[in-house]
C-alpha cells in the first residue's frame, strides 16, 4: 500500500463530472494506491503513520504536530497509478496495482480506519471515477509512504 500526503491549510475539493463530492478545510490529501498483496495490516500501519506525522507547524514555527493535533481533517483519493512501472519503453505499465473490485474493498477499509480507530473526519473522491482535485500544497510539503518499505 501506498500514499503520497501533502498537507493544506487552505480548502481542498475533489470533483466528479463538476460537482464537488469532498471537501475539507485544512489537513491532508492522500492518494492512496492499493497492490494485490495488501492486507488489513498495512491498512493499520499506514494510517496509523499518516494520523500521527508531525508535519504541521506549532506556535514556535516548528514542524512539530500532526493532522490530529491541529483538528484536521484527511482528503482520501484512490490512486492506482502510485503503482505504475516505468521500466520499459514510455507508457507506464500497471500492472503492480490491485484489480479494481479488491482495491475498491481496501480503500473503503481505509477510510474507515481511519475514521473509527483515529476519529478523523475523511472526505473522498469517488472510487474508479475522473476526479479533478483542488488543493494548495502548504509548504510545499510532499511525503510518500509505501507499507512494504517502511523507510
Amino acid at each position: 500500500m501506498r500514499a503520497v500526503i501533502q498537507r493544506t491549510h487552505l480548502p481542498a475539493t475533489v470533483k466528479v463530472e463538476e460537482k464537488i463530492v469532498g471537501q475539507i478545510e485544512k489537513g491532508l490529501i492522500v492518494y492512496l494506491g492499493i497492490e494485490p498483496l495488501d492486507n488489513n495490516v498495512d491498512i493499520s500501519w499506514l494510517a496509523n503513520k499518516i494520523v500521527n506525522m508531525r508535519i504541521f507547524g506549532d506556535d514556535d514555527g516548528k514542524i512539530n504536530l500532526s493532522v490530529r493535533d491541529i483538528g484536521g481533517e484527511i482528503l482520501l483519493i484512490s490512486q492506482f497509478t502510485l503503482f505504475a512501472s516505468t521500466k520499459k519503453g514510455n507508457r507506464p505499465s500497471f500492472l503492480k496495482s490491485a484489480k479494481p473490485e479488491f482495491a475498491n474493498e481496501m480503500y473503503e477499509n481505509f477510510k474507515s480506519h481511519l475514521h473509527s480507530q483515529h476519529n478523523i473526519k475523511v472526505s473522498c473522491g469517488i472510487f474508479g471515477a475522473d476526479m479533478k482535485v483542488k488543493y494548495t500544497n502548504d509548504g510545499p510539503i510532499t511525503i510518500f509512504i509505501d507499507s512494504k518499505h517502511k523507510e
